[in-house]
């Protein structure tokens, strides 16, 4: 049973309303991100000891360890730990905030047009957040520390601290799951009329340059993960090449339900009485 997605509302709220929704969509999302952060600073050790295993792998059995230069250190490192966790598990109740603040404003074509960017931005910043957990950062991390040795008679070990790894983790993270974020980008772009595929098609070699240069500057200096970032990216891109590529041949079954949704509007605007 399929089911049926409203038009655009035929309410016509004065500003004043959509002012007070707003702020109680944003007061919701807060206070879901305030719910969060309470669980996870909870957890915070749980969730910091997780964050360490693809440090803790990259030492030999039994050597390795953190340490903190100021006495406040950690304390913060728990409470980032805790604001990083605890948005994403409240996203969802964000996120639908945002939709409920949105979607009254839409018609039915756009809501069906928009659901699908809303429900693939989780999930391809998951993915790319994954990729960075459980293969560059391993990968990364055995590469810097085999740095360490001996020079000039000294010992060369490495003994990070907690703020710097975290810090670390954290660009590892956000840089690959906001980069795998690019198809959603280029077919919004795309729906909007803004691209077309082909003018990305043509650009191909400049995009190739774009996300090298990109995976770059995002990822720490080491060429293990910078080619690991990229060659994803390039899939993602020619995936989104392809997206559009099938969207163009549904487009004239699409364009006659276009047209007579269209003409409905404008004949429901003759039809209204005028204030006269």
């Amino acid at each position: 049973m399929a089911i049926k997605i409203r038009d655009i509302d035929e309410t016509e709220a004065p500003l004043l309303e959509h002012l007070i929704e707003l702020r109680t969509r944003l007061v919701r999302s807060v206070l879901a991100l305030g719910a969060g952060f309470a669980i996870c600073l909870y957890f915070a050790d749980p969730i910091l000891g997780f964050l360490i295993q693809p440090l803790k792998n990259a030492f030999p059995d039994g050597e390795g360890q953190l340490i903190f230069t100021k006495l406040y250190e950690v304390f913060f490192v728990e409470l980032k730990v805790a604001l990083f966790a605890g948005f994403f598990v409240s996203f969802p109740i964000i996120a639908n905030q945002l939709w409920a603040f949105v979607a009254p404003g839409l018609y039915a074509r756009e809501k069906k047009a928009f659901l699908p960017f809303l429900i693939a931005t989780p999930i391809l910043f998951t993915a790319g957040a994954a990729l960075a957990y459980f293969v560059v950062m391993p990968t990364a991390f055995e590469w810097f520390l085999g740095f360490g040795g001996e020079a000039g008679g000294l010992k060369i070990e490495a003994l990070p601290s907690a703020g710097d790894y975290l810090g670390l983790v954290m660009q590892f993270i956000l840089a690959f799951g906001i980069s795998f974020l690019l198809p959603v980008l280029l077919l919004l772009l795309n729906r909007a009329g803004i691209v077309s595929r082909a003018q990305l098609a043509g650009a191909r070699r400049y995009v190739i340059v774009g996300i090298v240069a990109l995976a770059a500057v995002v990822t720490p200096p080491d060429p293990g993960s910078q080619v690991i970032l990229a060659i994803p990216l390039l899939l993602l891109f020619e995936g989104s090449l392809l997206v559009m590529r099938l969207q163009e041949k549904k487009e004239p079954e699409g364009s006659d339900s276009d047209s007579e949704e269209v003409g409905d509007i404008a004949a429901e605007v003759k039809t209204e009485p005028s204030s006269d």
